[in-house]
């Protein structure tokens, strides 16, 4: 059973909510183990809140407590939290932060498989220990990487972006030549790693209106992005662009590619959760271990409301599944050639 490990998010946003309604449905129970980094009174009084009443789960001190089939609560902390669903609180950033680190002490250590994020509000988990834009950039310190992919992924579109959360005044300075093939050696090697794909065909976007006209509306598609895609297509990559987003997305070109590289958060996002929302998922490319995540923010306007789609996190914990079961295979498979290809071996 692959040990699914959770973080919480955000106590008074529709974190819990998702994940209490995932795990609601045993059919999940027999693909994967759920330990929830979280509290027994924060997590009971969500279920309260959705008047969910024979949701049983075993509260645990530690990860390598936990039992198959069963929905798995690690206690990280004790005390009593104020509540307050629909609102942006300091209590909030704190606890969403407690969550995160105890579910990474948890998969550095062995004691869980993979990591699958609640969402966080970027703004109060903000402190001496989170001084990050998002989940991405504190995974990729804490993991040692020194660059990681967001890469938004459904069943019909793979969207990665070159810069990721930062001020769009920022951002044309953030597109260098370096900085996109990087992107794209990480999106490639994960296509092929965790998601199957051979060869894949990879898209890339323009960074200014109509990828630049040749010149007329920005220089940066001639002499940032070109020479990138250039030089991956000399070392044997199946690359192709820049394309102009507009169209690319509008006259459904991205249909044609395994994955599309943008230059930006909103290039990116905005066409992917406009196609793909609620049934989308966020994973982190690039980094030693499997972090997924819900395609969307802490939603305060309808916490505690009943009304959060669970759609997209249960999604992202089947997908994180997948991942680890993909890798595994690939991964043994290149450490023992010979006993995946048997006619290799009966050639010898």
């Amino acid at each position: 059973m692959i040990r699914v490990g959770i973080s919480q998010g955000d106590i008074n946003g529709i974190g819990l909510e998702v994940i209490i309604k995932t795990f609601s449905d045993p059919t999940i129970l027999e693909l994967c183990t759920p330990i929830i980094f979280s509290s027994n009174k924060t997590f009971s009084y969500h279920r309260k809140t959705l008047t969910v009443e024979d949701l049983n789960y075993n509260v645990i001190k530690d990860a390598d407590q936990a039992l198959a089939k069963k929905i798995n609560i690690v206690n990280v902390y004790e005390e009593e939290v104020a509540l307050e669903l629909g609102r942006s609180t300091p209590a909030g950033g704190t606890y969403a932060l407690k969550s995160l680190e105890a579910a990474c002490d948890a998969i550095q250590a062995g004691k869980v498989d993979v990591l699958v994020t609640a969402p966080i509000n970027k703004n109060n988990i903000q402190s001496e220990a989170f001084k990050f834009p998002g989940h991405t950039e504190y995974l990729q310190m804490r993991f040692g990487q020194n660059d990681s992919l967001m890469f938004m992924c459904s069943d019909n579109l793979r969207v990665g972006v070159v810069t990721g959360h930062v001020p769009l005044v920022n951002v044309s300075a953030g597109v260098t030549t370096d900085k996109i093939i990087n992107k794209l050696r990480i999106m490639s090697a994960s296509l092929q790693r965790d998601f199957g794909i051979r060869k894949p065909k990879i898209a890339v976007l323009g960074l200014n209106p109509h990828a630049g006209d040749n010149g007329t509306i920005g220089i940066e598609e001639q002499s940032v992005i070109v020479p990138a895609i250039n030089r991956l297509k000399e070392e044997g990559m199946v690359v192709f662009g820049p394309y102009s987003a507009d169209g690319f997305f509008g006259n459904n070109t991205y249909s044609k590619f395994d994955a599309v590289l943008g230059m930006y958060h909103d290039q990116g996002l905005i066409p992917f959760k406009a196609l793909s929302f609620n049934e989308g998922v966020n994973y982190t490319a690039g980094l030693s271990i499997i972090r997924t995540s819900p395609d969307h923010g802490t939603a305060y306007e309808i916490a505690g409301h009943n009304k959060a789609s669970e759609n997209s996190f249960r999604k992202a914990v089947y997908m994180a599944i997948d991942i680890f079961r993909r890798r595994n295979s690939n991964d043994e498979a290149t450490a023992n050639p010979l006993k995946s290809n048997p006619q290799k071996k009966e050639r010898g």
